[in-house]
């Protein structure tokens, strides 16, 4: 049963659906990032940083909600790139939501609204993170067939 689950082309109706709930998810965050300029245009960085500031307040106590080579990473790597960083957040999350929308590289998408999500978990970020996760994951493992009704069954004939 798994191994059709995850390979048969009759259970792409069910791929489909998730596809379309978790793009759709991720083409909203990115877009209402995109329009807003404290992610992209005169002011881009600033909710990052905001965003960033405020999971390493969470690093503190007997059982932080952000561990330290996590913190690490952000006062190192992300903190010091503001910019860079909400630009690849908000175009990534666009891209995801496309690429799943779309059933284009549908595996590959999956994997990063997955790396995505646990980069929010890190940072202390519960909200719909976990329930993403668990939908992306099985699109992961059903990458053959998870785009069957999408543009992926499109790009695998004309690569032949």
């Amino acid at each position: 049963m798994t191994n059709s689950l995850f390979t048969d082309t009759r259970f792409s109706p069910l791929w489909l659906l998730a596809r379309i709930y978790i793009g759709y998810d991720w083409l909203m965050a990115g877009w209402g990032k995109f329009t807003n300029p404290a992610w992209i245009g005169s002011d881009a960085g600033t909710a990052i940083t905001g965003f960033l500031n405020g999971a390493l307040q969470k690093t503190a106590g007997a059982h932080p909600d952000v561990s330290a080579w996590y913190a690490a990473f952000i006062q190192n790597i992300a903190l010091p790139h503001p910019v860079i960083f909400s630009y690849l957040v908000t175009y990534g999350e666009m891209a995801v939501g496309l690429g799943l929308i779309f059933g284009l590289y549908t595996g590959l998408a999956a994997f990063f609204g997955a790396f995505m999500n646990f980069n929010y978990l890190f940072a202390g970020t519960i909200s719909t993170n976990p329930i993403m996760i668990l939908l992306q994951i099985p699109l992961i493992l059903a990458w053959k067939t998870a785009g069957w009704l999408g543009l992926d069954r499109f790009r695998k004939t004309i690569s032949r």
